[in-house]
């Protein structure tokens, strides 16, 4: 059995320990989906969603961990990008022997029963890139009040002009 990671608003914990992870969103081959990233031994790859899901200002976001059975099909790919469909036990495999990992997402195409949750739990929330896995140290695309609205520290980016 092959272990994945989902991030969740903490608000939402109780109904997923009693309901599991429903499927959600139209977003890929307007099938509902699980969005998730396999457990490897880079914590920071199997975290590296946190930053990106907190800029919608969710305060705290915890780690769901479930298993799939390892023939089980999911999507395999980086965001917003073309996905292959692979076992979900490949798919761990292709997480570890990508270079570097980073924006690679799993996406399964089911609800997950709450009997295949193994454990919820808060962790450290600084983990993960914010906006795209390059973005460290480049300068934003725009600068102008208008693509800047609503981000944290955006009258630094707004007065560097």
């Amino acid at each position: 059995m092959t272990q994945f990671i989902h991030l969740s608003d903490a608000k939402r914990i109780a109904s997923i320990r009693r309901n599991g992870l429903k499927a959600v969103g139209v977003r890929v081959d307007d099938v509902r989906s699980v969005h998730c990233t396999p457990v490897s031994r880079s914590v920071f790859r199997t975290r590296q969603w946190l930053r990106e899901l907190k800029r919608r200002g969710t305060e705290t976001i915890e780690a769901v961990q479930f298993y799939l059975p390892p023939g089980e099909l999911v999507l395999v790919g980086r965001h917003n990008v073309e996905r292959i469909s692979i076992a979900a036990s490949e798919a761990a495999g292709i997480l570890d022997a990508h270079e570097d990992g980073l924006g690679l997402e799993v996406i399964v195409p089911a609800a997950i029963a709450p009997t295949s949750i193994r454990r919820i739990y808060v962790q450290k929330q600084t983990f993960g890139w914010r906006f795209h896995p390059a973005a460290k140290g480049s300068k934003p695309f725009c600068c102008c009040k208008y693509c800047n609205r609503g981000e944290i520290n955006a009258y630094r980016v707004i007065t560097d002009q």
